[in-house]
């Protein structure tokens, strides 16, 4: 029983992601955020990979990790958080990053490389009109200056995961997934850090707040959620983290209502329900036939 529930605990700590991102944006600009959590992230994981004595990749596998790395942390992780920065709800953003899977089987299906059957159509569907009804209902924003910049930020959020779990799912076989994820770390470092000092004032407020913030997202969801992934990825229930991914926008944004009063409207409630839906079709049945379409939950947070 308890082995079952791991998929959706891994679930509700990867929507955390979201609501962990606008505490700390309280108390620092959103690349120094990332630029801590990634270097934190970096000691953990080389600590973990000594501990398990687990394997860095090397050669073209390293490169290719720090290309997945810059795609999945960079400009995922990047946009999101800039993002939110710029007054997007959390859940709004989980809401848009979330839509990968449609987005991947869209793209797929445009390449003219696959066929879609008639419930991943109607999931494509879905996914569409639940993104609009999101964005026409009443939603509460914390700021609307850059609300059209937040939402530009969340769509190469969303390149930046799709290309990046593409990439990785085909070029990345065979790496450790720790090792992999330690060098994807230092990559997203290499593009974050010189972008904070650019562009940012790199001033931190280091409240109790902020720091356990910082330690949730590196600790327990860079750590505790990545070791769950490799329990359900040896034991064969990957599958099953997929099959639940659809759950986290709606989770992120009743998080985000708990945490910040994040309202939306029963047109955003319905928008919500329909993506849910819509990540669900598409994902149940692989849209790949020679190899599983890549879900967001094979990438590390």
């Amino acid at each position: 029983m308890l082995i079952k529930m791991i998929p959706f605990l891994f679930v509700i700590l990867w929507a955390s992601g979201f609501v962990g991102a606008r505490f700390g944006l309280e108390y620092a600009e959103p690349m120094t955020f990332l630029s801590l959590r990634m270097v934190l992230n970096v000691v953990l994981f080389a600590l973990l990979i000594m501990l398990l004595k687990r394997r860095i990749p090397t050669g073209r596998q390293f490169w290719h990790s720090c290309v997945s790395g810059l795609f999945i942390h960079g400009l995922y992780l990047g946009g999101t958080f800039q993002a939110i920065h710029w007054g997007i709800p959390a859940g709004l953003a989980s809401l848009l990053v979330g839509s990968q899977p449609i987005f991947t089987a869209l793209i797929l299906l445009l390449m003219g490389s696959e066929r879609l059957n008639l419930a991943q159509w109607l999931g494509l569907a879905l996914g569409f009109a639940g993104i609009s009804c999101v964005l026409m209902g009443n939603i509460e924003w914390q700021s609307d200056a850059h609300k059209w910049a937040a939402i530009g930020m969340c769509v190469v959020s969303l390149i930046g995961i799709t290309v990046g779990t593409l990439y990785q799912k085909k070029l990345c076989q065979g790496v450790d997934l720790l090792g992999g994820a330690l060098v994807q770390y230092v990559a997203a470092v290499a593009l974050l850090l010189p972008a904070a000092m650019q562009f940012e004032t790199m001033q931190v407020e280091w409240t109790p707040t902020f720091i356990m913030t910082l330690g949730w997202l590196v600790v327990v969801l860079s750590c505790i959620a990545i070791l769950l992934l490799l329990y359900m990825v040896e034991h064969g229930a990957s599958s099953s983290v997929a099959s639940v991914f659809y759950l986290v926008p709606p989770t992120t944004a009743i998080q985000a209502w708990i945490c910040f009063g994040e309202s939306f409207d029963r047109l955003g409630a319905l928008g919500f329900v329909l993506a849910a839906v819509a990540v669900y079709l598409v994902v149940k049945k692989p849209v790949l036939r020679r190899s599983r379409m890549p879900q967001p939950a094979e990438s590390v947070s």
